[in-house]
């Protein structure tokens, strides 16, 4: 090593005293903050975890799933999509904003989670493309889409096109609006609403899979 390169490393580098090898080391570049945040530069892997099988984000609990392995993952196609209160209700892991890692002990039964707005069908169908594109972990049995209701009353006829666009390449679930769930009760039983998303999620109904 060559005197006075990585002076930050503790212990001497060199002959010199720690003050002179400092200021004898060459500055270090440092990669442009934009290229980080825009992806056009290297980023660094983020630390490999060791305490434990699943990254659960948001902390939430499995439910009467099972292990967090083999209990439902819920995926969110967007922010605020409903997924702590269909967790609440239903059990799974909510995985956050992307897909699940089977090879990693994260859950391969997953339904994607989207509001019936117009930014959250589009985010939907995003989630797909990226699926049918192979831009996902290898091992995911998607178990459909849930679309959970923006607003109560009936879609504009420009949005009930879209969901029948979804619909034609996958399972969906619809979800009404719940006005408990905008206070934030969301019981301990299921709403009637959800009685058919709770036979899925408890694998009593099992529907047509799209197995990458």
């Amino acid at each position: 090593m060559p005197p006075g390169a990585h002076a930050w490393v503790r212990g001497p580098a060199s002959a010199q005293p720690p003050s002179a090898a400092a200021n004898n080391a060459p500055p270090q570049p440092r990669p442009p903050l934009d290229r980080q945040e825009h992806g056009t530069g290297p980023v660094a892997p983020p630390p490999r975890r060791s305490h434990g099988p699943v990254e659960r984000t948001g902390g939430t609990s499995v439910g009467p799933n099972g292990s967090p392995a083999t209990a439902i993952g819920w995926v969110q196609a967007h922010g605020g999509a409903g997924v702590t209160s269909l967790v609440r209700c239903l059990g799974g892991v909510d995985v956050g904003p992307r897909w699940p890692q089977p090879l990693r002990g994260e859950p391969s039964r997953v339904l994607l989670v989207g509001r019936t707005s117009l930014t959250g069908l589009q985010a939907v169908s995003r989630q797909l493309d990226a699926l049918r594109q192979g831009r996902a972990p290898q091992g995911l049995d998607l178990l459909g889409v849930v679309l959970v209701a923006d607003v109560p009353g009936r879609l504009p006829l420009t949005l009930v096109r879209r969901v029948r666009v979804i619909t034609s390449a996958v399972t969906v679930h619809r979800v009404p609006w719940i006005p408990s769930w905008r206070v934030g009760e969301p019981g301990s039983e299921p709403p009637r609403q959800l009685t058919s998303l709770a036979a899925v999620v408890s694998g009593t109904d099992i529907p047509s899979r799209r197995r990458r």
